[in-house]
């Protein structure tokens, strides 16, 4: 098995970023979910709720700072263009190191489970999509230990999915149908919450090995 894809998500919620490499810390892919988005009253506000913020593209800039569709996260453009996905009062925060993550800072998924559910891969998020994976083979990972590159991530469970998989990544047009066969087909789980347990740096096409 490979590295297939490689993602970052340096805003919660926001489109994520493609990536070629990307170094692997105790608290995830370097440089994820730096910032989120609060309501006037403080409260986190996610495309579960508010599906528009996946339409707004997030790319890190070489001082490792998040920019919004080409502007820089803290702009007033973009503040805008928050407000106008997730309502009056919304704004973007920083958070604390490794402080927003819904589980655990990592998400790994194989192109067979993927291929199973028949869906658009971006639905489910991943920050790791491993490649060369037989079937539902990732079903059986859990309380296991994955060697990634130079990198070791330990497997802590199946993800139970929530309803931003039913969002169509580039439309935003939901489709409730995906969801239910998520719960129908797979148990409600797919992809894996997983966790650094040696960093390291990682790249597409690295090897991946299911470790004893």
């Amino acid at each position: 098995m490979k590295v297939s894809e490689l993602w970052r998500y340096p805003v919660k919620s926001m489109a994520g970023e493609p990536l070629a490499e990307a170094t692997l810390t105790a608290t995830g892919i370097a440089g994820d979910r730096l910032v989120h988005v609060e309501d006037q009253r403080g409260r986190v506000i996610s495309a579960r709720t508010h599906p528009h913020l996946l339409a707004l593209h997030v790319t890190l800039a070489p001082d490792g700072e998040p920019w919004v569709d080409g502007r820089p996260w803290n702009a007033s453009e973009v503040a805008e263009a928050v407000r106008g996905a997730a309502g009056p009062g919304a704004r973007l925060v920083r958070n604390a190191p490794g402080g927003v993550f819904d589980v655990l800072p990592l998400s790994i998924l194989t192109d067979g489970a993927i291929d199973s559910l028949g869906v658009d891969r971006r639905r489910l998020r991943p920050n790791v999509l491993v490649g060369g994976a037989e079937g539902l083979a990732e079903r059986a990972w859990p309380g296991r230990r994955l060697a990634i590159g130079s990198a070791i991530v330990g497997v802590r469970k199946l993800r139970g999915r929530c309803v931003m998989t039913t969002y169509d990544p580039d439309t935003q047009e939901q489709d409730l149908g995906v969801l239910q066969r998520i719960v129908n087909d797979f148990g409600g789980r797919m992809a894996l919450d997983c966790w650094v347990i040696a960093p390291g740096p990682i790249a597409v096409g690295d090897e991946v090995t299911l470790l004893e």
